[in-house]
């Protein structure tokens, strides 16, 4: 039999990767995790944290700008973009320990910082060091798509990954890119006061989203001043105008800067067979075409989302490290995601669209005591459901990334509507929205024959 330096090689220290080498030296295996960038991968460093970071300060320059609609007077503030980016930094840097070499060698993992090449289905390449693993998982991530429009190189576009190294916020800010990651930035940059445009090819912003929520999101841009152009292609870029068909039409959109937000794809990884799009192929176990390969996160799709990096990593790291004695599956039966916008749009399930046929039942935030009271009366919860059973659920709402929870735990759980109804909800909070909703489905599939028949002995008892 073969002897091996490390039970499990762990290639990328994103979020899957951590979590793949974490669970690894938990269970006391031997695990090298290797990462030649940095330390918590896109999340930390270029995704996440720095956007949601952004957000918040957008968020408050808002509040200052819409102070008199809350009966304030001469509130005033000024967007110091330089401090604005360096807060950035800042929470990047108080998370990093978190994921750092230190911690992870300290937990007994052995973190090597190069980057390492598969070599075979026991071997990976570093720095001309062969080391050898019973197992390896590739968690090797993935970077921001750069279409091949003539004239963009040459304009320095901006993606999710370089986006942080600006320093002077532009006047003038062209998005390209309608889904999360572009509507989220575009909505940031303007409240910091860009002057921002947002144009995507398809008939609407967050295709992916339920029809209404994109309706709400657009207009909630129109008003903040966000310039819309859906169903625009992108032609050629030139200094400070870029080309775009709309329809038969030719228009002209100025900009300072670009930034770049149309999708991002698999880093590319020799040895093991990959998808037309460049994931990494792998079977239900989150094996690759190399039967002692693994793979995980946004390597491998369809959810290029961290809490999915995550999850997909303990199924990876788990059958890794058990077979050939145990396997799971790995279940995507409930996937949930928001939109950071404001307000946010958060989703699980099926939408309206996808389930023809299917009860639908929506609920608007205006009718919550505590979104009046706020003065956040904009979204609205919508449910897809099987009679009491949850297919979906889309809210749109402030904080509707934390409103989901409990149709997540419904449908993980087997949770109806009934029973969300008979549940205590603090008031007044926003997540009486979701009882409220769970009422209205209630009200709408009332038994009338039994009511007609209370009605009648109620009338005698009188």
């Amino acid at each position: 039999m073969a002897r091996y330096d490390n039970n499990l090689i762990v290639v990328g220290a994103g979020s899957a990767g951590l979590i793949a080498s974490y669970i690894a030296a938990t269970v006391r295996a031997r695990v090298t995790l290797i990462e030649g960038g940095e330390m918590g991968g896109d999340c930390l460093n270029t995704g996440c944290v720095p956007s949601k970071t952004l957000i918040a300060s957008a968020k408050v320059a808002h509040a200052l700008h819409d102070a008199g609609r809350y009966g304030l007077k001469d509130v005033s503030g000024t967007v110091d973009f330089e401090a604005v980016m360096q807060r950035v930094h800042d929470a990047v840097a108080t998370i990093a320990p978190k994921d750092s070499m230190e911690r992870y060698n300290s937990l007994g993992v052995d973190c090597r910082a190069a980057n390492g090449e598969l070599a075979d289905g026991h071997t990976v390449v570093v720095d001309g060091e062969r080391i050898t693993g019973r197992r390896i998982v590739l968690a090797t991530g993935a970077t921001p798509v750069v279409p091949p429009i003539p004239g963009l190189a040459d304009v320095s576009p901006l993606t999710s990954d370089n986006l942080w190294e600006l320093r002077e916020l532009p006047q003038r800010l062209l998005v390209l890119g309608g889904g999360p990651i572009g509507c989220e930035l575009a909505q940031a940059f303007a409240r910091l006061g860009s002057r921002v445009t947002v144009m995507d090819m398809e008939d609407r912003l967050l295709p992916r989203e339920d029809a209404a929520a994109s309706a709400l999101i657009t207009g909630v841009f129109e008003a903040e001043g966000i310039e819309v152009l859906t169903g625009h292609r992108a032609l050629r870029a030139e200094q400070g105008v870029l080309h775009a068909a709309a329809g038969e039409q030719e228009v002209e959109v100025p900009f300072d800067r670009v930034l770049v937000a149309v999708g991002r794809r698999a880093r590319p990884v020799a040895g093991v067979e990959t998808a037309p799009n460049g994931t990494i192929k792998v079977n239900a176990y989150l094996q690759a075409s190399i039967p002692t390969v693994y793979a995980c996160g946004d390597a491998i799709g369809p959810y290029q989302f961290t809490h999915i990096a995550s999850h997909q990593a303990w199924y990876a790291a788990v059958n890794a490290l058990a077979a050939p004695f145990w396997r799971f599956k790995a279940n995507y039966a409930v996937v949930p995601w928001a939109t950071y916008t404001d307000p946010e749009i958060a989703r699980v399930g099926v939408t309206e669209a996808e389930a023809p046929g299917a009860d639908v039942t929506t609920f608007p935030i205006a009718e919550v005591d505590r979104a009046i009271a706020d003065g956040r009366t904009q979204g609205f919860v919508k449910v897809v459901s099987d009679g009491d059973r949850v297919l979906g659920a889309t809210i749109a709402a402030p904080n509707a990334g934390e409103l989901i929870a409990e149709f997540v735990t419904a449908m993980t759980h087997g949770i109806g509507l009934k029973r969300i109804m008979g549940t205590i909800h603090i008031y007044p909070t926003a997540m009486e929205a979701n009882k409220l909703a769970a009422g209205a489905w209630r009200r709408a599939h009332a038994p009338t024959g039994l009511l007609k028949l209370a009605e009648r002995a109620f009338g005698m008892l009188r």
